[in-house]
């Protein structure tokens, strides 16, 4: 498979970035996006006027959340529920243009090429802080028990890999899902709940200093989340913060 490829090449945060376009031939279709980027580069290492382009990833197993670029105006490319590393380019067609760009948001500056910091999530995780409840052996978990349904919600929240598409779907770039999902996964258990009034007002306080917008109502987070972390989180979220507030 051949493909056109525009990319969005950046030395550093202060510099105008642009699009340049690349070609690139005989791609399998079993290849990961990840991989016809290697290839892309390995391209552009034997030329001496080149630069490869530089991108985030680490596991290539849908898993760290690192992998995330805006393909053809979606975050994670045309497939739904995965992360980049699992898009292949089967998902394609032959002789298809590309365009690929980093996620766009105040709170996410651009480091270079497709690379942003993202460090703003890790911001509001410590201002989440710990839990209090000690884990004990694996014996004491059965001293407190959890209702399945219960345990199920908090597993699904907890599924959240912080790569940031929520934030890059949503138009406000909002961090709305991904605190929730922070928040929720937390909330749901009894082992949450002595902190769970503070925890909400310094994820929600530290999300908004942060930069990120408001919600806005549209449910792309939702949409293009990649473990599909469920919008009910975020109406969580939103009653913890009321009840956080009144107290």
């Amino acid at each position: 498979m051949n493909f056109k490829l525009h990319i969005w090449r950046q030395p550093n945060a202060k510099a105008k970035g642009h699009f340049e376009t690349y070609s690139v031939a005989n791609i399998s279709p079993d290849c990961s996006f990840l991989e016809m980027l290697d290839i892309l580069n390995a391209q552009l290492s034997t030329n001496p006027v080149s630069h490869p382009v530089c991108f985030d990833n680490d596991c290539r197993e849908g898993i760290c959340g690192m992998c995330g670029l805006y393909i053809n105006g979606r975050p994670h490319g045309n497939d739904d529920g995965i992360t980049t590393c699992q898009l292949h380019m089967r998902r394609f067609r032959d002789g298809d243009e590309i365009w690929i760009e980093p996620w766009r948001a105040k709170a996410f500056p651009i480091i270079k090429d497709l690379v942003v910091d993202r460090s703003a999530f890790d911001t509001i995780i410590q201002a989440g802080g710990y839990i209090s409840a000690t884990p004990g052996a694996a014996p004491d978990a059965r001293n407190t028990l959890v209702d399945k349904h219960s345990a199920d919600l908090a597993m699904d929240a907890a599924q959240c890999i912080g790569c940031g598409a929520c934030v890059a779907a949503c138009k406000n770039a909002s961090a709305m899902l991904f605190v929730a999902a922070k928040v929720s996964h937390l909330a749901l258990l009894p082992q949450g709940q002595p902190e769970a009034k503070q925890r909400v007002k310094a994820m929600v306080f530290a999300m908004d200093s942060l930069g990120f917008g408001s919600c806005s109502n549209t449910y792309a987070c939702e949409a293009e989340c990649p473990k599909q972390i469920k919008r009910d989180n975020i109406a969580r979220l939103n009653r913890q913060w009321e009840a956080a507030k009144m107290s």
